[in-house]
């Protein structure tokens, strides 16, 4: 060893007797000064990088090619098939244009501030829901777990339905469309049309028995549909495809997937303005009805539905916003997301009500005529006198308006007769009022409204071509909200990760595509999710409010954004969110208790839809599904309250680095004054350059050309001078 290195090692030999990592695992609890002081590296330049510690190699983190591509991810992920066939039921359902005022107020107060908590913890933490919420509070870390299990479920009956539309669209490049009349069936003797199809309609028959052949019960596996086996092994190879780079693969794709269903819609809505009818139906949507209003359902569905439309506690979000620059305007991006999703909602309402009001009119013209025809059959029997007919109204082509009018005169003649002819009203509204969500929506009335429009097979490609992309859109959010957080935490491969995640999610997905399929569907999307994320929403609000600190996190918000964010979030942060969100959590147990757990079976015979309850083993699938989901937050609690799991990172000796800074790891956050703004955990810092000028500087002091912390600053100093010396000479 060199004769100066010797003097240097005597003369520090009282102060330096252990490694860097020890001193600073002996750390005195009371030194104020070192808690408080930063690790500050001289560097030309400083750059968003993630260095493992000792890795020589910058592993840079994804990034978003533009703000475009980040905002139409995330337009992508809220925007879903929710706003096509759930929004439009609800606002017909609670009270048409009336609705839009509680679910604009709940959009305000639930929806867009805790849309910006997310994206705020994101983008500053720049990790997936896990490395979030560890960071936050590691004994509510189980919140990040729990994110991933319900996206994980969801994902497995989303992608269903992806599959359903991507069948519905291979089958549309037929003209006539193969849903548009009912089969014919041959025997020995003659040719009848299908009684099933018969009884009920050509799209109900084509959906429930060519596309899904249903059995009659959840009990009933009746085999592998194979039609739609394939389908969704098609919807999982391309969610697969796209998301096996992360965003790298799934951003290129993002722009045809999010901006082609607004192309579409427009499309729908220019071309259904110009059917008849279509005015009937927009209409009859927003007329308000102010009385339904005030009732307490109607505010518990606008809150589930802005909830579940913003995609929240899904973790996706999070994972998106975590490839953002740190100074992203994420307040302007939440404000703008929101608002593009409810106006999305309202556009894809229009639209479902135009076409909706034009086939309501078809099917009203046919109406008029069948009772037409009725009534002059019985004026030749007498039943009827052709006195009490007006001699301007001619029967063989009468219009609606003369039609009610006869209709209204043989009421008010046959008064005591009058049910005995069986006639039919034929208004419009009664079959507008035929409220359908879902795929009973898209599959069933809108494939119908389809059959009448010129070009038929065209419209039907381009909606359900539409479908498949929103629904993908969704995906892609959904898988990101898994693997993003998985890849994080435990340093796996994402592209092995994706291929297994996929992999594993098409076996599973085979009970979807039995004949029973569609029952297990229902069971999923009621179960899997609601409750769950509810809760996971909940914590979340209070780990950054009242476990973070809701001050520290405006201070971090401030420092992000450059500017200091409204105190209206300040408030509903910490009072109105939360209780909101208690109240929506108890309304939706109370509704959940008071509705019997069951679901719409089609029976053949019948060729309608029975409510069947849950056999017991089902009953245990749905709790399951609730508890499995929620489970990895009491689980984390307690293995990391009672220490049950030695954990090494949990001791002072694990210091982590990033840009400069010292920063103890995130399990030992709670109590101590670090917040988000000094630093991140732990897979993403930089192990110290020691080729550089390394020193401490006392947080509020001015910078010094010396380190004023002389232990810890020689220490440093030392690793510089002598750094080929062992730690034992150390």
């Amino acid at each position: 060893m060199p004769k100066n290195s010797k003097v240097v090692k005597r003369e520090l030999d009282d102060d330096v007797t252990e490694s860097v990592k020890d001193l600073l695992s002996n750390e005195d609890s009371a030194d104020d000064a070192f808690k408080t002081s930063e690790l500050i590296v001289d560097s030309p330049e400083e750059k968003d990088t993630d260095v493992e510690e000792g890795s020589e190699v910058e592993d840079e983190r994804p990034a978003w090619n533009s703000k475009l591509q980040y905002i139409l991810a995330q337009v992508g992920f809220s925007v879903g098939l929710g706003n096509v066939w759930r929004f439009p039921y609800l606002c017909q359902k609670n009270g048409g244009g009336a609705y839009l005022l509680p679910y604009l107020i709940l959009l305000m107060v639930i929806g867009i501030p805790l849309f910006f908590l997310e994206l705020s913890v994101g983008q500053r933490i720049r990790r997936g829901s896990i490395g979030v919420w560890n960071y936050i509070s590691p004994k509510l870390g189980g919140i990040g777990f729990a994110s991933c299990v319900v996206c994980y479920f969801v994902a497995l009956y989303y992608n269903v339905i992806i599959g359903w539309s991507l069948f519905y669209f291979s089958q549309s490049f037929q003209q006539p469309l193969p849903w548009d009349q009912c089969p014919l069936v041959k025997n020995a003797s003659h040719t009848f049309v299908e009684p099933e199809c018969e009884q009920s309609s050509a799209t109900t028959y084509y959906w429930y028995r060519e596309a899904l052949n249903i059995s009659s019960s959840i009990s009933e596996s009746g085999g592998l549909n194979w039609k739609m086996t394939i389908c969704l092994l098609a919807a999982w190879v391309m969610v697969c495809l796209a998301m096996i780079k992360g965003i790298q693969s799934s951003g290129k794709i993002i722009y045809f997937s999010s901006l082609f269903p607004y192309v579409v819609l427009i499309c729908f809505l220019i071309r259904a303005f110009l059917l008849n009818g279509s005015i009937d139906g927009i209409r009859h949507m927003f007329t308000p009805k102010l009385e339904i209003m005030l009732e307490p359902k109607v505010w518990r569905e606008a809150a589930t539905q802005v909830f579940f439309a913003l995609g929240l506690g899904f973790g996706g979000v999070i994972a998106f916003s975590s490839y953002n620059k740190r100074d992203n305007n994420c307040h302007f991006d939440a404000v703008l997301v929101s608002f593009i999703n409810f106006f999305t909602s309202v556009l894809a309402t229009l639209v479902v009500f135009a076409v909706l009001g034009f086939k309501a009119n078809v099917i009203n013209e046919k109406c008029i005529t069948q009772n037409s025809e009725m009534i002059m059959k019985f004026l030749k029997m007498g039943n009827i006198s052709q006195d009490i007919i007006p001699h301007h109204i001619n029967l063989s082509a009468v219009t609606a308006e003369d039609y009610h009018l006869v209709y209204d005169i043989i009421q008010k003649v046959k008064e005591e007769e009058f049910p005995a002819l069986h006639l039919n009203s034929c208004q419009i509204e009664e079959e507008l009022n035929k409220a359908v969500q879902g795929t009973g929506l898209a599959f069933i009335a809108f494939t119908e409204a389809m059959t009448h429009f010129p070009a038929s097979p065209f419209w039907s490609v381009m909606f359900f071509l539409m479908l498949v992309n929103l629904g993908l859109g969704s995906m892609f959010g959904t898988i990101e909200g898994i693997v993003t957080p998985i890849v994080d935490t435990f340093k796996v491969r994402k592209e092995i990760l994706t291929v297994i995640c996929c992999l594993l999610a098409f076996c599973i997905g085979l009970i979807f595509v039995q004949r029973s399929g569609n029952y297990f569907v229902t069971m999923f999307d009621d179960y899997s999710a609601t409750l769950p994320l509810l809760i996971v929403v909940i914590l979340e609000n209070i780990a950054v409010c009242f476990v973070y600190g809701i001050d520290k996190f405006m201070e971090d918000l401030k420092d992000m954004l450059g500017f200091a964010p409204s105190r209206y979030y300040y408030y509903m942060w910490k009072y109105i969110s939360p209780l909101m969100l208690l109240s929506l959590l108890i309304a939706s147990v109370v509704n959940m208790g008071l509705s019997p757990p069951g679901y719409n079976a089609w029976i053949e015979d019948k060729a309608s839809e029975e409510f069947l309850s849950y056999p017991t083993w089902g009953l245990v699938v749905c709790v399951s599904l609730v508890v499995f989901a929620i489970l990895p937050v009491p689980v984390v609690f307690i293995v990391r309250r009672f220490n049950l799991i030695d954990d090494s990172s949990g001791n002072l000796a694990s210091v982590t680095y990033k840009r400069g800074r010292v920063l103890k790891e995130p399990v030992n956050l709670e109590g101590d004054d670090t917040s988000l703004i000094h630093g991140k955990i732990s897979s993403e810092m930089p192990s110290p350059n020691f080729g550089k000028n390394i020193y401490r500087k006392q947080s509020g002091s001015p910078t010094l050309d010396t380190a004023p912390n002389g232990r810890y600053g020689i220490g440093y100093l030392m690793a510089d001078i002598m750094p080929d010396m062992p730690e034992s000479d150390l």
